[in-house]
């Protein structure tokens, strides 16, 4: 009944010495910012803190204030006003996924922890691409060492995690099976039981993946097809796949599984095949590279983009009871497709001729031999077609893909040729690949 406001003041707090407990209250902000009122001073020490204002915005630096509390009867007091800012910790934080979530987490007013491997192979390009790379407080992570990833909880204390961590690539879990299987399979139920046994009401988004389907026993797939993985990480992610949905039923801990369909953008790796086609054929036609090589150009895929999917992930844990969800465009192209529609992008006329293993990609214009095939590309057990059915996202997370494939692929384009434009690069493309 009785109305309260605060108004923030910039004061930098050193510290606070009361043992008086007073009531508290709470209210929500026009952004949604649940903020507790405590009247009076009461906690025995505070830790310093620090607001900056700008000209329209307080951008929050810590979780503790000092405010202007108005209150009939009460008159204008100094109290302290704390922020309940809600923690997500990101595992395989170098990665493409976890760059675009990180944003889309700080957009929504959260406080971002990003692990990874000491040894990750990739730096923080991509949080610096987004310009939030000082916004993300970074942590070490072994997915192979449970100790590690205890101290690791224990000191975040994560209201979410989003495990995003793995060894991602598909051609290079036949070379590395038990590896692969310790990080995407184990390492998965390592982060399980420490939840469990140290902050179990933790909300646990698992990355599940399309590669699960492997040898596909339906199109489109869904939540209910079966599985049939082609590949030690399609088995590997079915593992933690089936951990999950465990330990969500074992424990009632809130754990979700994220199928996802190919989710690419211009922050993928040049080692995945997308990027190695828009990248290379930027540099063929700049001049820089003579040729692009390819594995099964036949291979089917439903693409979508990175950003749009990471506000499924985020959906996930926003649902009353988890569940598991597939999150797909329902669109699927081949690689041969992918190529056509990055040289159109580029403006190069391109032709096919040959079959099998002697397809080449001719530019018209210049009768050179563009794209080419290597056998080394091709998987031990081929994953031939992927197509996936959202529905169920779409009818209960309210989820739909906002970019479409030809706008992927143009964003991909484009993005390549400005950063070759303005800092050429010297990767070599052709060393590894992977359709993701």
């Amino acid at each position: 009944s009785n109305r309260r406001f605060a108004v923030l003041h910039k004061i930098e707090i050193c510290e606070i010495h009361s043992t008086k407990k007073t009531p508290q209250t709470s209210f929500s902000t026009k952004n949604n910012t649940t903020l507790k009122i405590r009247f009076g001073i009461h906690l025995s020490s505070v830790e310093p803190a620090r607001h900056r204002c700008t000209s329209n915005k307080v951008t929050l630096l810590s979780q503790i204030y000092f405010a202007s509390v108005k209150c009939p009867n009460r008159g204008s007091r100094l109290s302290l006003v704390e922020r309940v800012v809600k923690k997500a910790l990101i595992t395989g934080i170098t990665g493409q996924d976890a760059a675009y979530l990180s944003k889309h987490l700080l957009e929504k007013g959260y406080e971002v922890y990003g692990a990874a491997r000491r040894s990750a192979s990739e730096g923080l390009d991509k949080l610096e691409y987004l310009g939030i790379k000082n916004d993300v407080h970074l942590e070490d992570i072994e997915l192979l060492e449970e100790s590690n990833i205890i101290r690791l909880i224990q000191r975040v204390m994560p209201d979410e995690l989003y495990n995003l961590a793995a060894q991602s690539f598909v051609a290079a879990s036949f070379h590395q099976p038990l590896y692969t299987s310790e990080a995407d399979g184990l390492g998965v139920l390592r982060v399980l039981e420490a939840l469990r046994l140290i902050k179990p009401d933790t909300k646990f988004y698992q990355a599940s993946s399309s590669e699960m389907f492997g040898k596909v026993q339906e199109v489109p797939q869904n939540e209910k097809t079966y599985f049939y993985p082609r590949s030690p990480y399609g088995v590997s992610k079915l593992y933690a796949h089936w951990m999950t949905v465990n330990y969500r039923e074992s424990y009632d801990m809130f754990c979700c599984s994220g199928i996802l369909f190919n989710h690419e953008s211009p922050l993928r790796g040049p080692e995945f095949v997308t990027r190695k086609i828009t990248l290379g054929l930027n540099k063929i036609k700049q001049g820089q590279q003579d040729h692009i090589a390819l594995g099964n150009l036949d291979s089917k895929r439903d693409w979508g983009f990175a950003g749009d999917y990471v506000e499924g992930m985020y959906l996930m844990l926003q649902q009353p009871k988890a569940d598991d969800y597939v999150l797909a465009s329902g669109e699927m192209h081949s690689v041969r497709d992918f190529v056509n529609c990055a040289c159109k992008a580029l403006d190069i006329n391109i032709e096919w001729e040959g079959t099998g293993q002697d397809e080449v990609g001719i530019d018209t214009s210049s009768g050179k031999k563009i794209v080419q095939i290597n056998r080394n590309y091709f998987r031990p057990a081929e994953v031939q077609q992927l197509k996936g059915d959202s529905s169920k996202a779409r009818k209960i997370l309210g989820w739909k893909p906002k970019v479409s494939f030809e706008q992927l692929v143009e964003m991909m384009v484009e993005t390549d040729k400005h950063s070759l434009d303005h800092n050429p690069r010297t990767l070599n493309l052709n060393d590894q690949l992977s359709l993701g």
